[in-house]
């Protein structure tokens, strides 16, 4: 099992802005300060100019800490601060824009929550009637009696758009993500994008709230500060799981004789392997599945042995 870094991100809203913030993936190149394309001209932090010289360095390129664009999802992106040192953000300045103003929005409630209904109703008619959003909405949270019975419901439940996990993918249709329930649902929302994760906005409607900072009682104004780019980012980190499993098969042989014709002196056992990849937050678990022989798992960090398991369960 070999395990990597990813990252996620979860947006939460915020009434400040700040006009000093650039967006380098919608505009292309960056724009510092009052520079047009390209880096911002600056005195070298390792050398200053000669006595009697009014020339400026500029700051050589291996002096810049690295400066990616971190999108999320189609069109969210995170807007870079140009009064940062070396371009290193700091975490409490990060700030959600979008590329394009977001259409789609996916849903998450918690399944078999009675107390779910009504705000789940509510959000939802907010987005599709208010802001014209695309709503996706997985098919077996509209099997609920209580929803497919409420008449009054239906002709909200007729704009939706409906999947189907392991079957249908959405990776590329979702601008951002709304999660009602506890920290279950947020967990689970990371599961359906193995790839780039659109923004989550989490509301803390369930048992524990650690990853779930919003509060339902004002939804429509921090939906809508999201929906106008005007939020604070928070990223997770995600692991990128890789888990190897090998098959050993005996090879056919009659009478000593392989399927060639070659003669053979032991019975050799071919070796097939079976690669499976995940992106989780949180945690990963390891099963053994319904074989009953022990299981012996070599973890890998990053190409690096860690350790060795043996172990039954």
């Amino acid at each position: 099992m070999e395990m990597s870094r990813e990252k996620l991100c979860a947006s939460k809203a915020d009434g400040s802005s700040d006009s000093a913030y650039h967006c380098s993936a919608c505009h292309g190149d960056e724009e510092w300060g009052s520079t047009s394309r390209g880096r911002a001209k600056s005195r070298s932090l390792s050398a200053s100019p000669a006595l009697g010289s009014t020339k400026e360095f500029r700051r050589t390129r291996s002096l810049h800490g690295p400066c990616p664009v971190t999108t999320f999802g189609p069109k969210a992106c995170m807007l870079q601060n140009p009064k940062t040192i070396m371009h290193i953000q700091d975490p409490a300045s990060q700030r959600l824009t979008w590329n394009k103003p977001p259409k789609s929005v996916l849903v998450i409630k918690k399944i078999r929550d009675a107390s779910l209904l009504q705000p789940f109703k509510e959000l939802c008619m907010y987005l599709t009637e208010e802001n014209n959003m695309i709503v996706y909405v997985e098919k077996k949270v509209l099997e609920d009696p209580a929803i497919a019975n409420d008449e009054n419901f239906g002709p909200v439940k007729k704009k939706f758009c409906t999947f189907r996990e392991d079957y249908d993918d959405i990776s590329n249709q979702i601008d951002f993500i709304i999660c009602l329930g506890g920290d279950g649902t947020l967990l689970y929302a990371s599961s359906l994008f193995q790839g780039s994760v659109p923004p989550v906005m989490a509301f803390h409607l369930g048992s524990l709230g650690f990853l779930t900072p919003f509060n339902f009682e004002n939804f429509q104004s921090q939906v809508t500060q999201v929906i106008e780019g005007n939020a604070a980012l928070v990223l997770r980190s995600r692991l990128k799981v890789k888990v190897v499993k090998e098959h050993r098969e005996k090879t056919t042989v009659q009478n000593g004789i392989e399927e060639n014709g070659v003669v053979s002196a032991n019975l050799e056992k071919e070796v097939c392997k079976q690669i499976m990849q995940y992106q989780v937050l949180n945690e990963v678990v390891v099963d053994r599945g319904p074989s009953s022989y022990l299981s012996n798992v070599d973890v890998f960090l990053d190409g690096h042995l860690i350790t060795t398991v043996q172990g039954d369960g």
